[in-house]
């Protein structure tokens, strides 16, 4: 929660062709981050790609995202 926010005003901000997000660490996903994701999923269709923990992959699908073609299948 302390840094979706973060996250997303820096992606936004930067200028890429291609966003992968390392979320393999993450240890508690909320829906602030669910919310910067899509945001960043409308943002930057096709070139953004996600790396969830086995945490962050459960809420995603929880929520109904765990399909989305920016989420990592790793």
């Amino acid at each position: 929660m302390a840094t979706a926010d973060t996250m997303l005003q820096t992606a936004l901000r930067e200028p890429a062709g291609q966003i992968t997000l390392d979320l393999r660490t993450v240890t508690f996903f909320d829906s602030a981050a669910i919310h910067a994701l899509v945001r960043l999923a409308q943002e930057f269709p096709g070139t953004l790609t996600v790396r969830p923990s086995r945490q962050v992959r459960r809420v995603l699908e929880i929520a109904g995202l765990g399909e989305q073609g920016w989420l990592s299948p790793t």
